[in-house]
């Protein structure tokens, strides 16, 4: 009923609108999963670290790093989506990519390869494959550092 609305009332339903809007919602999803993981992982260093067992609690703070460090990127993954939302129109009229969403566009393509949980990811890359070019999406895989892809 929302397309036919949008139909009605003359408005663009843009497909990269819906895919950043799907990816939005499994990224919160994800993200919720990984804060309770988390959570457990920094609580069970803190136990061990109060039962005297240093050496198990710092085996256990590697996880607590990776957990944290996932859930940074969750956190850029959100805010990739949000900005290129905003910036629909300039996609849509631009054939190259904007260099204002270099980093945006690539860094989510770079993390669609590393993310085997978050399908969405692989088809906001498929668009902006079609969109800007195989080579496009190939540069931001192959050579994430010299194409302006987040280090994080």
């Amino acid at each position: 009923m929302g397309k036919a609305l949008d139909v009605l009332l003359g408005r663009k339903s843009s497909k990269l609108s819906s895919l950043l809007e799907h990816a939005i919602t499994r990224n919160s999803y994800l993200k919720n999963r990984q804060q309770a993981l988390f959570s457990i992982s920094q609580s069970d260093v803190i136990q061990l670290l109060n039962l005297g067992h240093q050496e198990q609690a710092l085996l256990r703070v590697e996880h607590v790093i990776k957990s944290k460090n996932m859930l940074d990127a969750f956190d850029m993954i959100e805010s990739y989506c949000h900005l290129l939302k905003q910036n629909m129109s300039l996609i849509e009229k631009n054939k190259d990519c904007p260099d204002d969403l270099k980093e945006a566009i690539g860094s989510l393509i770079y993390a669609s390869s590393r993310f085997g949980v978050f399908p969405e990811l692989l088809h906001i890359r498929d668009f902006f494959s079609s969109k800007f070019g195989q080579e496009f999406v190939s540069q931001s895989l192959d050579s994430p550092r010299n194409f302006g892809v987040n280090e994080k």
